[in-house]
């Protein structure tokens, strides 16, 4: 069967093609990949022999289209005919209410539709691709994978806010996101601890520029730090994380910002970017910090600071910790973030393995064996969730 599996963001598109005659344990490896990065208008199309990059026009349709031609076009070619896909599977960062990832219909499509307002830089990225493969590929079935979907198992009283219960019956309530890293991810914690997922308390620490933890017991989320929108919770790399509700209204009341200035100042100039005046990206603070730059120690410092604060937090509602998981860019690559992390939480029974996190490559459990809570490293495999639920939609 191949997949074909739609990744897209606001600033980009990613993309890859399985072809599989059975699902596999471990994550089979795409035939083809590709990524677009819309800011630089560039599109980079790779198979096992040969990679390519060009320059895009700004239609971002046009470019989608592009990317699909080198599927079966060019020196990147994988197949003959496009018609040779059997299925398409997207991922949908926002999908209200929907518990598990479904067959795309126009009813499908319409929902994502209405819930733009609470992920505009995601989801008309995502009905962009659903459409560009409506007229590329005709009738081909195409799935819907949420990333809200996986927390949908929350309590009710996590999931409600403390405000007026009209305002959580039209909605308003805590959604979760990053669920198809922390669903991949519990899987594999319980195959490296090699025990049941059912007795496993986990804590999934997902660090990129977008960062989330999830609390998940009986392999089911409980409590995640992203709420009502990806900006609630941990301090990101653009996005504020939590804050008195009363900043923004002080900042439109007062200083006379409008709601759009207030939402760009929290979601794409706070966070690292906006203490450290430096940069979003961890490694820029870290080689800042390294020649004495002051604010950049502040900005990495509270961003320990919140991510063992939300750790913390999350404690109660488990009874208790069996592993805590680092993934994604900064989860899987900073050894330093783990190290600082970990030595905080010592109390809890973490004993990190400091040789091993410093070297540390590819999954692997970091703690000392005596650890009585173990400490893992997972490269999160968000694309390889969504191929598995297409095959078992499509079989």
């Amino acid at each position: 069967m191949k997949i074909l599996v739609l990744n897209a963001g606001s600033s980009t598109q990613k993309s890859c093609l399985y072809d599989l005659d059975k699902l596999t344990l471990t994550p089979a490896e795409p035939i083809w990949k590709a990524d677009i990065d819309w800011h630089k208008q560039t599109l980079t199309s790779k198979n096992k022999e040969a990679k390519i990059t060009k320059t895009l026009t700004e239609d971002r349709v046009l470019g989608m289209r592009e990317m699909l031609e080198m599927l079966w076009q060019g020196e990147t070619k994988v197949i003959d005919n496009l018609k040779e896909i059997d299925i398409v599977g997207h991922r949908i960062v926002h999908g209200g209410n929907y518990t598990q990832s479904t067959l795309i219909t126009p009813e499908v499509k319409e929902s994502i539709r209405r819930l733009i307002p609470l992920a505009p830089n995601h989801n008309p990225a995502h009905l962009e691709g659903i459409e560009v493969i409506e007229a590329t590929l005709g009738n081909v079935p195409q799935v819907a994978v949420f990333d809200t979907a996986f927390h949908t198992t929350q309590p009710l009283e996590v999931a409600t806010y403390p405000i007026p219960y009209k305002l959580s019956e039209e909605g308003i309530k805590r959604y979760g996101f990053h669920g198809i890293s922390h669903r991949y991810c519990t899987k594999r914690a319980a195959e490296l601890l090699n025990k049941p997922l059912e007795s496993l308390r986990l804590i999934n620490c997902h660090l990129g520029n977008g960062c989330s933890l999830a609390a998940i017991k009986d392999g089911k989320s409980i409590q995640t730090t992203m709420g009502f929108t990806p900006l609630e919770g941990l301090m990101m790399g653009t996005r504020s994380g939590s804050i008195d509700p009363a900043i923004p209204l002080y900042l439109i009341r007062e200083k006379g910002l409008t709601v759009n200035e207030v939402d760009t100042l929290l979601n794409k100039s706070s966070g690292l970017l906006g203490v450290s005046g430096i940069s979003s990206d961890l490694r820029d603070i870290l080689a800042a910090i390294e020649e004495g730059n002051e604010r950049a120690h502040l900005a990495f410092s509270m961003y320990i600071h919140r991510l063992n604060s939300n750790i913390g937090s999350l404690l109660p509602i488990l009874g208790g910790l069996d592993a805590l998981i680092f993934t994604a860019g900064i989860g899987e690559n900073s050894s330093l973030v783990r190290e600082r992390v970990c030595e905080k939480l010592q109390f809890l029974g973490i004993e990190l393995n400091l040789e091993k996190n410093a070297k540390a490559r590819g999954d692997q459990i970091i703690s000392t064996p005596e650890a009585t809570v173990k400490v893992l490293i997972i490269r999160t495999e968000e694309d390889w969730v969504i191929a598995e639920d297409c095959w078992n939609l499509k079989k």
